[in-house]
């Protein structure tokens, strides 16, 4: 039998033994004492990942159901909303203000940046009365990451807006103390950077998102952040949740605490950094500006000559090394990693080794320095 792959991608993951067992727990109903109980510790665990005293809710959905929720319930027809736009997952977030009928004002950096907190204050002075400030903390389309989010929250406070953050692919593997930034909803995906299954999402929601919404309920009935509200009260969910992935998701967090959070954003920020320079020693050039690149998302452009298809074909089949390729205009130019979850020194070593071997055998051995031994320096101490 073939060895597992190794998944080295935005998302899914790898996850660890212990979150996969996690979900042979047999199953409860959902509307008992047990899922209750359940249900609270996975939102006590949560908001201290969030670093919130806010509430947190749990959907049965992709990321992307987190980031629709975080929108919807906030955004209402006429709304101005600015939504950095630097990447894939910016524009998504645009068309949700758009669809929940509010005008999307795009602040926009060219991919591979990220925009400068002097642009969103232009943004707020030439647009008076904006509801809302949306911003992608790490564009995983680019590896790219938003570093000023105190600067970001303090902005939206001055101007008196909810400041909503898609954080699916970082919250836990970048410093997000979410209430210290004064972020009102956060968004973030269990098969990212908490190395669990994909299928459930959360969003965090400060006091001041929690009345509002309460108070000016959205149009919507799975994502209505009101009505998982009224329903954590005692302990459910409005509808059939995921519950082998909430046995998961649960045992992801105990995983995440015990490891403790400020050591798991260095750990993130290790392998980062042995990526970055095993990829440069190699003589590849970074996709990303470095002051901007990404803990979670390493994407580098292909040498000329380098066929995107074949090139990950070869990791594949030879080292079974799964990575993704680019998104859009920049498919066939450019290869992502995703450097994220359980992500260690065997994954990045691994990873460097399979890339470094098989760009040799395509294009042949451009630099005297050993990326692998790079690496392994790097994470000498990991």
């Amino acid at each position: 039998m073939n060895p597992k792959k190794l998944l080295m991608l935005p998302g899914p993951t790898n996850v660890p033994e212990r979150i996969m067992n996690a979900m042979l727990t047999p199953l409860m109903g959902h509307r008992t004492p047990d899922f209750a109980y359940l249900m609270k510790n996975i939102v006590e665990k949560s908001k201290q990942v969030y670093q919130t005293s806010g509430d947190v809710i749990v959907f049965s959905s992709s990321g992307t159901g987190a980031v629709e929720a975080a929108i919807t319930n906030i955004v209402r027809k006429g709304d101005k909303t600015i939504v950095t736009v630097f990447g894939e997952f910016g524009e998504r977030a645009a068309l949700l203000v758009e669809a929940s009928g509010g005008v999307a004002i795009k602040v926009e950096a060219p991919f591979g940046d990220v925009p400068r907190i002097d642009q969103l204050e232009e943004a707020f002075e030439k647009n008076k009365d904006v509801k809302a400030l949306v911003i992608i903390t790490n564009e995983t389309s680019t590896g790219t990451m938003f570093k000023w989010l105190k600067e970001a929250g303090d902005l939206a406070a001055k101007y008196g807006s909810f400041l909503i953050l898609d954080s699916v692919s970082n919250l836990t593997a970048d410093d997000i103390p979410v209430d210290r930034i004064g972020a009102d909803i956060v968004a973030t995906g269990s098969q990212k950077s908490l190395a669990a299954p994909p299928g459930l999402a959360m969003v965090s929601v400060s006091k001041k998102a929690k009345k509002y919404i309460i108070d000016n309920p959205p149009s919507r009935l799975y994502f209505n952040i009101a009505r998982h509200l009224k329903y954590a009260e005692i302990g459910q969910t409005p509808f059939t949740p995921a519950l082998s992935l909430y046995y998961a998701l649960d045992e992801a967090l105990n995983m995440a605490l015990e490891e403790g959070l400020n050591q798991r954003i260095q750990r993130h920020k290790l392998c980062a950094d042995a990526f970055y320079s095993s990829f440069t020693a190699m003589g590849l050039k970074l996709f990303a500006v470095e002051e901007v690149r990404s803990n979670t998302i390493i994407s580098v452009n292909y040498p000329e000559g380098v066929d995107d298809k074949q090139f990950r074909g070869m990791l594949d089949k030879d080292y079974r090394v799964v990575i993704a390729g680019g998104f859009g205009p920049y498919k066939g130019k450019l290869f992502r990693i995703g450097s994220l979850g359980e992500v260690h020194r065997y994954h990045v070593v691994t990873t460097v080794s399979a890339v470094n071997d098989t760009l040799s055998s395509l294009v042949g051995k451009t630099r005297s320095e050993d990326p692998v031994e790079i690496a392994r320096t790097k994470l000498r101490d990991l």
